[in-house]
């Protein structure tokens, strides 16, 4: 066996051992017995950055739906005597954002990994700050597109770090509900903010709009200056040579939940770990090499079905196009919506760390198949009455239920536990670009297939995004191994072997025979360690 292939059985046997030694039955048991104050506050924390991302998100979709909002950036039409915001501006509101992401991402992948999560964490909440004053003082299209698209630059960074700080820090057994919870934070974020607007909506003057801007202010001021409580990832300290502060910090993360010789075990993993990643820096191009092209695809295919299976139609312009129905109070809806992508969220991350991930994959996409193919087949009628559009905002909230009991979450959770650790901030990186990608392709092209005068489909859009979750679901049946359970040295094992991906949830690692070997090879090498301490 290569050294290569040791580093990784080692890394696996000490992230196997434990994790299985710390297994709990649920989610509850994981949280008690497994998360000290100094790591649930640290997550915490963490969950209300991600927050910061769905409330400031939601409410630039929502505000858009306000006649005080088409009226200060809307055209005045003759004919129905009232403002409304014109397909093209909508199209770059929209999408154009998506630009800020993809710089973002960047430069929160370079800070995070070059000065330390908790640095990037530092400057861009200084750094939305400023974008919430550009937004809230904006009186022209251009100067609140400007504004938006530089609020993403923020969230750019947020999604490069949030997630990747959380998989460091959490201990296996509860990695997928504190990655999933990102998304569970982003719909509560949401939620808030639905609620402010339905509150402000009436408001005949700009403040009905800005009063909720204004509020994108509070989390990013909490947020840069609570981060200073917390430890820095023990990972990224060991990886820039720092052992004695890696150490003290797992120590901060783990103290009165592990023993001391679990904290030791892990602590090795980590080390041994970094070491194989000094030894073989990745390069972009390793990305599509042996096991790793796998890998790769893998991510990339799970961000793709994220976005292009229509998320933007119910985030982006549900309330405006709910509005454009004329049935019910957009803006109550968008509160009904925000709840039952919330309830989605939460009954995913407490049962997929029990039953996995693939089987909350499979049922949302079912749901969001059904949901989409009715929406579209509802709005092939001549005459549309009240109660197909009735049933169209249904299909919207299953649809959003679906989506969020399934890829909304999950797609992080994937996305942040299948690559090697040599290429995790590569693949990460890749794979969130191409979500930008093709976020910023149904967002660009959204306005034109659901408005009059282009290709006015209305609700038959959902023929379209439904196909795409049907494909969806094909991808997911072949190419998403199950993960959950594993560890993720654990899951870099199973990749190596070259176990089929279908067969990943029941292979079990210590039946292999280079784990039993190393596993006794490494428990000797610690007793030998401690009798010598």
């Amino acid at each position: 066996m290569t050294d290569i292939n040791k580093s990784t059985v080692i890394s696996s046997v000490l992230s196997a051992d434990s994790s299985t030694e710390r297994n709990a039955s649920n989610i509850t048991t994981i949280l008690r017995t497994q998360f000290n104050p100094t790591l649930a506050f640290t997550c915490l924390l963490l969950i209300c950055s991600s927050f910061s991302h769905g409330f400031d998100n939601q409410g630039f979709a929502t505000i858009q739906a306000m006649d005080s909002f088409a009226e200060q950036f809307g055209d005045y039409n003759k004919l129905t005597h009232s403002y409304a915001i014109p397909s093209f501006f909508l199209s770059y509101l929209n999408s154009f954002q998506y630009i800020g992401f993809g710089f973002g991402l960047t430069l929160g992948s370079y800070v995070s990994s070059v000065f330390g999560r908790k640095w990037c964490i530092r400057s861009m909440s200084a750094y939305a700050l400023v974008t919430a004053t550009t937004a809230v003082t904006s009186k022209a299209r251009e100067q609140i597109l400007a504004a938006r698209v530089l609020n993403y630059i923020f969230i750019g960074m947020e999604m490069a770090v949030i997630p990747v700080f959380q998989a460091e820090i959490t201990p296996a057994d509860a990695r997928g509900f504190m990655v999933g919870a990102f998304q569970l934070s982003l719909n509560i974020g949401g939620l808030i903010i639905h609620v402010i607007t339905n509150a402000t909506a009436n408001r005949e003057d700009s403040s009905a709009w800005r009063i909720p801007v204004g509020l994108f202010f509070v989390f990013p001021a909490l947020i840069g200056t609570l981060i200073n409580l917390i430890p820095e990832s023990p990972r990224w300290l060991l990886a820039h040579s720092r052992e004695k502060e890696a150490m003290d910090s797992l120590k901060k993360f783990r103290s009165g939940k592990f023993t001391d010789l679990q904290i030791l075990e892990e602590f090795k993993e980590i080390e041994i770990s970094l070491k194989e990643t000094e030894k073989n820096t990745g390069s972009y191009l390793d990305l599509f090499k042996g096991t790793n092209s796998t890998r790769t695809l893998i991510v990339i295919g799970i961000n793709v079905f994220q976005q292009i299976t229509g998320q933007a139609f119910a985030s982006q312009y549900g309330t405006i196009y709910i509005k454009s129905l004329g049935t019910v109070n957009a803006f109550q809806m968008s509160i009904v919506s925000a709840v039952v992508s919330i309830v989605g969220v939460i009954l995913s991350l407490i049962l997929n760390d029990r039953y996995g991930r693939k089987t909350f994959l499979y049922m949302g996409l079912l749901g969001q198949s059904a949901a989409l193919m009715t929406m579209g087949g509802l709005g092939t009628s001549k005459t549309v009455t009240k109660e197909m559009k009735n049933g169209i905002v249904a299909m919207m909230n299953i649809f959003s239920f679906s989506f969020s009991f399934g890829y909304a979450p999950l797609c992080y959770v994937v996305s942040s536990e299948i690559p090697t650790l040599r290429l995790r901030d590569k693949t990460y990186r890749i794979g969130m670009l191409v979500n930008i990608l093709f976020a910023f392709l149904v967002a660009f092209t959204l306005p034109y297939l659901l408005n009059a005068g282009y290709a006015n489909l209305q609700s038959k859009v959902g023929f379209i995004y439904g196909a795409f979750s049907v494909l969806g679901l094909i991808f997911t049946c072949f190419m998403v191994p199950e993960c959950y359970g594993k560890s993720l040295e654990e899951i870099d094992f199973c990749f190596d072997k070259k176990i089929p991906l279908r067969k990943f949830g029941s292979y079990n690692v210590r039946e292999s025979p280079e784990y039993v070997h190393f596993t006794e090879s490494y428990k000797s090498s610690l007793a030998n360690k401690e009798e010598k301490d």
